[in-house]
C-alpha cells in the first residue's frame, strides 16, 4: 500500500499564491489559464481568482478527443493570434502529462506556451516554468492526496498510485 500524504486546503493556497507571486514577478503573462484535467483544473480556478486570468480547461485523463485533442489544437491556433497560454497542473510527476501536450501544442507560435504545477519532481523528463515546490522521486515516493482527491476511498487512491508504480516504490 502506498504512503499517502495529504496536502490540506491551507497548503494548496499557499502553492497557488507561490505561483501566482512567481508569475506576477515575470514579464511574461499569460492570457489565460488552462487547468488540466483532472487534477489541474481546482489549482487553475484558484489560480485564475488569484491572478484574475480566465482559465479554461483540457482534459487529457477523460480519454475523450473533444476535451483533449480538439481543445488543444484550437489553443495551439489561438498562440498564433498572439495569445499567450499556461497550463496548471497538480504535480510534474513522471513528466508524461506535460510531454503529451508539449506533444500536441508543437504548432504553438514559439514562446507562447508555458507550464505551472504545484509540484515538481526534478527527475521529471519535462521541466516546467513556474512550481511552487520541488520533490525528487528518487527519494520522495509517498503519493500525494490534493484536496479534491481526498474524497476517494483508499482504494480508489491506490489505483492511481500503482498506475506507474515506478513513482512510489
Amino acid at each position: 500500500m502506498p504512503i499517502f500524504t495529504p496536502i490540506g486546503h491551507d497548503q494548496l493556497v499557499a502553492d497557488v499564491l507561490a505561483i501566482a507571486a512567481a508569475l506576477a514577478a515575470d514579464d511574461w503573462q499569460p492570457t489565460c489559464l488552462i487547468g488540466v484535467g483532472r487534477g489541474g483544473l481546482v489549482p487553475a480556478v484558484y489560480l485564475s481568482h488569484a491572478s484574475g486570468l480566465p482559465t479554461l480547461s483540457c482534459d487529457l485523463s477523460s480519454n475523450v478527443k473533444d476535451f483533449a485533442d480538439d481543445v488543444l489544437a484550437r489553443l495551439a491556433a489561438r498562440t498564433h493570434a498572439g495569445e499567450r497560454l499556461l497550463f496548471v497542473d497538480d504535480i510534474n510527476d513522471s513528466g508524461r502529462t506535460i510531454g503529451l501536450l508539449r506533444a500536441a501544442l508543437a504548432s504553438a507560435a514559439p514562446g507562447s506556451v508555458r507550464f505551472a504545477t504545484m509540484l515538481d519532481n526534478i527527475a521529471s523528463t519535462q521541466r516546467v516554468e513556474y512550481r511552487s515546490r520541488v520533490i525528487d522521486r528518487r527519494v520522495t515516493k509517498d503519493w500525494f492526496v490534493f484536496p479534491w482527491e481526498a474524497l476517494g476511498s483508499a482504494d480508489s487512491l491506490a489505483v492511481d498510485a500503482m498506475a506507474v508504480p515506478e513513482r512510489i516504490s
